[in-house]
């Protein structure tokens, strides 16, 4: 998994009023806690760009005070109206505790379903994994080659070594849907 470092500044003042001055700065008020206590940071809106609009999953690197901090993005609010940041939350971890991580999944290969006219779906885009911070993958890799026509791949049928899945069981992750031209040409082959 991918590190990306985020530079902070301590935050004393709490109130609305103070966090919307931060806001009017091009700031961003954010949370880390997890820790021993709670620690109330700003950071630059500018400096979250990379870290938010992209499919990579990071662990981050907080550095606040002079003090690093290894966390994860736990909630992100949104302005309704704008899209603009409001506030961050980031869980500290540790390297002897599991983290629970929403993770892309990426297919690959060429279904056998989709080579007989289906069409592939990728029905849940991130799954929720359990491991140390070390096994966390930044994506999991789907094989769908031999995906046949009106199959799917449940999470049950998932199965990893480092880290598990805590989806529910009989989530349909990606399936190979049969398509009109596909079921025509079954009704004529009869």
């Amino acid at each position: 998994m991918q590190v990306f470092e985020l530079k902070g500044e301590v935050r004393n003042d709490l109130g609305k009023k103070a966090t919307n001055l931060l806001r009017a700065e091009g700031k961003v008020p954010c949370v880390l806690y997890g820790g021993k206590e709670n620690i109330h940071f700003a950071v630059a809106e500018k400096d979250l760009q990379k870290l938010l609009y992209t499919p990579i999953v990071y662990i981050v690197k907080v550095v606040v005070g002079g003090k690093e901090y290894e966390s994860v993005m736990r909630e992100i609010q949104f302005h309704p109206v704008t899209d603009r940041v409001l506030h961050i939350d980031f869980y500290q971890i540790s390297e002897d505790k599991p983290v629970i991580m929403e993770v892309p999944v990426k297919l690959q290969g060429f279904a056998e379903g989709v080579q007989a006219g289906g069409k592939l779906s990728l029905v849940v885009r991130k799954l929720k994994v359990k491991a140390l911070p070390a096994n966390l993958p930044g994506e999991i890799a789907l094989d769908v080659t031999n995906l046949g026509l009106g199959k799917s791949i449940k999470v049950k049928d998932m199965a990893f070594d480092n880290f598990e899945i805590v989806n529910a069981k009989e989530v349909v992750v990606a399936q190979v849907k049969l398509t009109r031209a596909a079921r025509a040409a079954a009704q004529e082959a009869k």
